[in-house]
């Protein structure tokens, strides 16, 4: 290693980063940089598990966006989640039909976001039951995204009370094996 590259390293200073408040403000990792703006809007990724605790939720990939430094700590937004492309896979089974439904809303405090929900049935079922599904899906979202402000649809998303209330409302449709929001992305912020 040559000496300018080691004098680099040794300039760079390490920064804490930290939760949103509403997913309980604790460390999630560190970053090295020798100015604070260029750690401002690194996207850090991790998953459920590593916050929650919980070894059951280790098929969930969340992403974390560096907003604010204050000193040596990184406060980041969600950015967004999705599932692990393997535990997706797993869920697929032959004679089922996979339901998608893809809706871009306005959170109550004006967050733009992508939210995916994914339903597994047990048997094939005939289109005008995916689009009864699917309608489902829009107004329950729809509902969440005008009642709620972006922390608490992120919690709802992530811990799995949006696809609870989908699966409840959709199962009168027909015998449903899964339903989860797949992922989510954070596509504006309000100009404040």
């Amino acid at each position: 290693m040559s000496r300018a590259t080691r004098d680099k390293w040794r300039r760079k200073e390490w920064y804490d980063i930290i939760l949103p408040r509403y997913f309980g403000e604790t460390k999630v990792g560190e970053t090295p940089s020798d100015d604070p703006e260029k750690v401002e809007g690194r996207v850090f990724e991790t998953t459920l598990a590593a916050i929650t605790g919980d070894f059951s939720q280790e098929y969930m990939k969340m992403y974390f966006q560096v907003d604010e430094i204050e000193g040596h700590t990184a406060r980041t937004v969600f950015k967004g989640h999705e599932y692990l492309r393997d535990y997706l896979r797993s869920l697929v089974r032959r004679r089922s039909t996979k339901v998608d439904g893809f809706f871009r809303v306005y959170t109550k405090d004006g967050y733009r976001v992508k939210v995916v929900v994914t339903a597994m049935t047990q048997r094939r079922i005939q289109t005008s039951k995916e689009f009864a599904i699917r309608k489902v899906m829009e107004a329950i979202v729809l509902d969440k995204a005008e009642n709620l402000t972006f922390d608490q649809l992120a919690h709802e998303m992530v811990l799995g009370k949006l696809a609870s209330d989908v699966y409840n409302e959709a199962k009168n449709v027909c015998a449903l094996r899964h339903v989860g929001v797949r992922k989510s992305e954070l596509l504006a912020i309000p100009n404040n």
